[in-house]
């Protein structure tokens, strides 16, 4: 039986990793994000050639709710309806709160937070009139602690919790359920871009700006892995998951634990 999964920002990233983890186990795949257009399309026929599903790409802008609604009727009308939606789309920025700029909180609060709010709006009446549905929020270990200078990604953090809470509450008995995972630090190519810069400025080793700048807070001092991301979401997307909503799951190598 064919099951179909949309997740949000997946064009790099741990949205990509996703699509693999999915394609590879034979879900038609919708993906989304900005990027080249030769160079999407690359990858759709790569994640394409994973499993026996089809990939198709949405070019959604997730500040705008009419664009979001209409990538949620493509996938329906493409697949015949959303077995699984992954919200992952995000943009981060780092300031002191006198210094913010207004702009970027609106648009980490519109991209981060608020498109998560409009995907599971359009997908619901699918999902409930099916009986079945499978949301999955990836939110942060800033979901659940906060570090200073992120003021506008830790409060959609913590917002995509009470998002997932709230909607787990209302679906719980319609065959639907509502999770986030709360991933540590991943090494995806936007954080490996920043490590050589990281290490001339501070005067360090790469190895020791990852072990003691980038680590500091993850006890484990290793990376969460993208495929560990993709494995777990494949899990709860799973019928053996379907006792768990409402959860927020932690994958961030003992960090929240202290």
């Amino acid at each position: 039986m064919e099951k179909t999964v949309v997740i949000t920002g997946s064009t790099s990233g741990i949205g990509l990793g996703l699509a693999e983890g999915f394609a590879k186990a034979d879900y038609n795949v919708l993906i989304n994000g900005f990027g080249d257009t030769d160079a999407i399309e690359k990858e759709r026929k790569r994640l394409e050639g994973l499993g026996e599903g089809r990939v198709v790409y949405h070019d959604a802008d997730m500040t705008k709710p009419d664009e979001i609604a209409d990538m949620i009727a493509t996938a329906e009308k493409a697949f015949g309806g959303i077995d699984v939606l992954i919200n992952n789309a995000g943009i981060q920025h780092v300031e002191k709160i006198e210094s913010f700029p207004i702009e970027k909180w609106d648009a980490i609060i519109a991209i981060n937070l608020s498109s998560s709010f409009h995907t599971i709006r359009a997908a619901m009446p699918g999902m409930k009139k099916a009986g079945h549905g499978r949301i999955i929020n990836i939110a942060s270990a800033h979901g659940l602690v906060a570090s200073p200078f992120k003021v506008a990604y830790v409060a959609a953090k913590h917002g995509i919790l009470g998002l997932t809470k709230t909607v787990a509450l209302e679906v719980a008995q319609q065959g639907i359920t509502v999770n986030a995972i709360c991933p540590g630090y991943v090494l995806t190519p936007l954080v490996e871009k920043q490590i050589p810069d990281t290490a001339r400025e501070r005067n360090m080793t790469e190895e020791e700006v990852k072990r003691d700048v980038i680590l500091a807070a993850q006890p484990s001092k290793q990376f969460i892995e993208v495929e560990d991301i993709a494995a777990y979401a494949l899990f709860l997307a799973s019928d053996a998951a379907k006792g768990t909503t409402g959860a927020a799951v932690t994958m961030d190598g003992g960090w929240t634990a202290g």
